[in-house]
């Protein structure tokens, strides 16, 4: 039995830790706050119980005497449970009290240390904390203080004498009296002071002004303070990425959604999940695809259109040598790199990836290929082009259902996220149609993006107006187009 205190970072998933992550992937119970991201908590087992137990300005979902109480109880039934908090465990986060708790209990613990918002942030709104020979200290305070103590316990005209930055963590609804006190300690009025919201997720938002007018700025929960000379800087990079503050919808099933996810998510895009398709084994539990894969050296040419036909056939192919004699077709660059991650380099690849510019590439039976059979692993509905044009072609086709594509089951706070969304992206035309029969025609957001233009004819026919197509039918060329489109929205601008 152990309980993990994990350091979540201040909000960007990717901040996280490599502990913090193996730690998560092991975990039985995740106990977390308001300030740990969904997407951290998607990295603990399917079956992980996920407790919430976080605080927001005004209001305690759970006392921190019942936390403690939770770890502890936990902890002794044998549990294996990580305990999530933002930023680092023990720079005011009440860590140091949880582990008392636990110590006293008997239960076994360990504390993976996290990055703290307190230099994270001001990273990511462009602010260094030191700067050689002009700011060479900083001091760290909470602005979270004890109501019972007055005006606080915190020494405010003493850290105003102490120089340096000044780095104050939950200081926003005492920010008035904070600044005050820093006045009073002789800090001059036109001291550069900055805010930062939200700092280092998508919808962060960066306040420049001075000690004096920093109040006059609106400022909100969550949000670190920097003062001192440091606040001038500006060395903006996070918030200059292309698709920073714009809401991007990804309809990809879940298991597919992360290479579109991080790439938009690594242009600064707000991405909202929303898996319109499941992938799941065929009405016949994949018989006729193993019956296929038994008899493979029947056929002449095996032809994926997929990365998910390349992954279900392969699944029942013992030995990559059984394919020997048999020449591979696929249909874009990523069915070529699902081949490449089982050791097999395609014999064609058509210069566009649609059917129609495959069997323009295709070769005709009768120039050395034998009995002239063509093996086509695919989705269990899918266009009749391909194999309608291989016949026509001369070839004898088998298709075998490799996979079912079926209506996802998006959860409600996904649906309702994208009604704030700036765009939508589609990546087949069962993407296009599941979603619509999911989320209806009325939750589409104004920019429609689509991968190719079979994905675009679908999504005309269900009345939607396609904003753009990507020019190379790809994530990468519908990411491409999605920032061709919508470019930054500055939410972080200055005053």
């Amino acid at each position: 039995m152990t309980v993990y205190l994990v350091g979540a970072g201040p909000g960007d998933p990717g901040l996280l830790t490599v502990r913090g992550a193996e730690v998560l992937r092991s975990a039985e119970v995740v106990v977390y706050d308001r300030l740990s991201v969904a997407r951290l908590l998607d990295l603990a087992p399917a079956g992980a119980e996920r407790i919430s137990v976080g605080k927001a300005p005004g209001r305690v979902d759970m006392a921190q005497s019942d936390i403690n109480a939770l770890l502890v109880e936990r902890g002794l039934a044998g549990q294996t449970v990580v305990r999530l908090k933002g930023g680092d465990p023990f720079v005011f986060a009440r860590g140091g009290e949880e582990c008392a708790a636990l110590q006293a209990a008997g239960v076994a613990f360990e504390v993976v240390p996290g990055i703290s918002s307190a230099l994270a942030v001001p990273a990511y709104a462009g602010i260094p904390v030191t700067l050689r020979h002009s700011s060479t200290s900083f001091t760290v305070v909470t602005g979270h203080e004890d109501p019972g103590h007055g005006d606080g316990t915190v020494d405010w005209e003493a850290v105003a004498k102490v120089g340096g930055t000044v780095v104050i963590l939950m200081g926003v609804a005492r920010w008035p009296a904070i600044s005050r006190r820093l006045l009073a300690g002789g800090l001059p009025p036109d001291t550069p002071a900055a805010a930062v919201q939200w700092g280092t997720r998508p919808e962060q938002r960066s306040v420049r002004a001075t000690l004096a007018t920093l109040q006059d700025q609106p400022l909100a929960s969550p949000s670190v303070i920097v003062v001192g000379g440091v606040a001038a800087q500006n060395l903006a990079w996070f918030e200059q990425r292309p698709l920073f503050g714009r809401k991007v919808v990804v309809t990809r099933a879940r298991a597919q959604a992360s290479q579109l996810s991080d790439r938009l998510e690594a242009l600064g895009a707000d991405v909202v999940e929303v898996p319109a398709i499941e992938i799941g084994d065929p009405d016949d539990g994949g018989a006729a695809l193993r019956a296929a894969v038994g008899r493979i050296g029947d056929y002449d040419w095996v032809v994926f259109t997929s990365p998910n036909g390349v992954d279900r056939f392969f699944a029942h192919v013992p030995d990559s040598r059984a394919l020997g004699g048999v020449r591979v077709a696929a249909i874009g660059p990523g069915t070529a790199d699902a081949l490449a991650r089982v050791r097999i380099v395609p014999d064609l690849i058509p210069p566009r990836f649609v059917a129609e510019s495959l069997l323009e590439a295709f070769p005709r039976p009768g120039t050395g290929e034998g009995a002239g059979r063509v093996l086509l692993a695919r989705a269990a509905v899918a266009r009749d082009v391909l194999p309608d044009g291989l016949r026509a072609l001369g070839w004898a086709v088998d298709v075998v259902d490799a996979y079912r594509t079926r209506a996802g089951r998006p959860d409600d706070a996904a649906l309702a996220s994208v009604g704030q969304a700036d765009a939508i992206t589609f990546t087949s035309s069962s993407t296009v149609t599941n979603y619509l029969d999911v989320a209806g025609a009325g939750r589409v957001p104004a920019v429609v993006a689509c991968i190719g233009p079979v994905t675009a004819a679908t999504a005309r026919e269900h009345g939607l107006d396609v904003t753009v197509e990507a020019t190379e039918h790809t994530i990468d060329g519908l990411v491409d187009a999605v920032v061709s489109v919508l470019g930054p929205a500055r939410i972080g601008a200055e005053p």
